[in-house]
């Protein structure tokens, strides 16, 4: 039951994800071949390249990477809830940072990863991108052969479906009905390639992206009715890009 989660077992993340290579052009003949297959799948009618579909390519783990993975977590010690972030151009060695943090703090039978979408998003991606670039999975990402109710994962738009499949909701509506600040910045999910490619401001990207964060720990609170997390409460940890 919800009510009986400790605000200790779950590790709260968020990711953002962007194409493989800035240009159309630039993807290898063998791959560009593929993502032409998928653009076309994609396109479904519209009048729509494979070359202007691919500001897409960065929801597919196979064609595209992560670039931030933000973190929340309740430390104990210190009594606040802390929220940092991997993020920065090399994304084996960002992958590393997390696959090692979940190695060695959060391992044990109690303890859960919790996103919004996670279930079809962040936890698969995440999952696919660690083998990709050949990094063994932590204990909590490696789920072959589990039954459902030994998997680790909490998914707050999951939760809010109460078994009705066909239902989505964002993030942004949930916070706004149960009165949670909105975790939208100055960018949102589609400018992130842009942000990324463009602009080269990765930094700004994990801002975006621990503000989610924030909002998926609050939404949480709310599921369990118990009180938002307070700004004295809060740690924002400095931001450091990973070289």
């Amino acid at each position: 039951m919800l009510t009986q989660l400790h605000k200790n077992q779950i590790l709260f993340l968020d990711i953002e994800t962007v194409a493989q290579f800035p240009l159309y052009d630039e993807i290898p003949e063998r791959l560009r071949l593929l993502w032409n297959k998928k653009a076309a799948l994609l396109a479904r009618g519209e009048e729509a390249d494979p070359e202007q579909l691919y500001d897409r390519a960065g929801i597919y783990a196979e064609f595209g990477k992560i670039v931030c993975i933000s973190i929340g977590y309740f430390e104990k010690k210190l009594q606040k809830f802390r929220i940092k972030s991997f993020f920065g151009h090399n994304e084996k060695s960002l992958l590393i940072g997390f696959a090692e943090m979940l190695n060695k703090h959060f391992h044990s039978e109690n303890d859960l990863l919790c996103a919004h979408n996670g279930k079809e998003f962040d936890f698969p991606y995440i999952a696919r991108r660690l083998l990709v670039n050949q990094i063994k999975l932590p204990k909590l990402l490696d789920i072959a052969g589990k039954k459902p109710w030994e998997i680790k994962h909490l998914d707050t738009m999951e939760l809010w479906k109460f078994g009705d499949y066909k239902h989505y909701t964002s993030l942004d509506l949930l916070t706004a009905i149960f009165n949670i600040p909105s975790p939208k910045s100055d960018i949102n999910g589609s400018q992130v390639n842009e942000v990324y490619w463009k602009d080269k401001n990765a930094k700004r990207i994990a801002e975006y992206c621990q503000n989610d964060v924030l909002a998926i720990a609050q939404l949480m609170n709310a599921y369990q009715g118990k009180a938002l997390w307070k700004e004295k409460e809060l740690e924002f940890c400095e931001l450091l890009e990973i070289k």
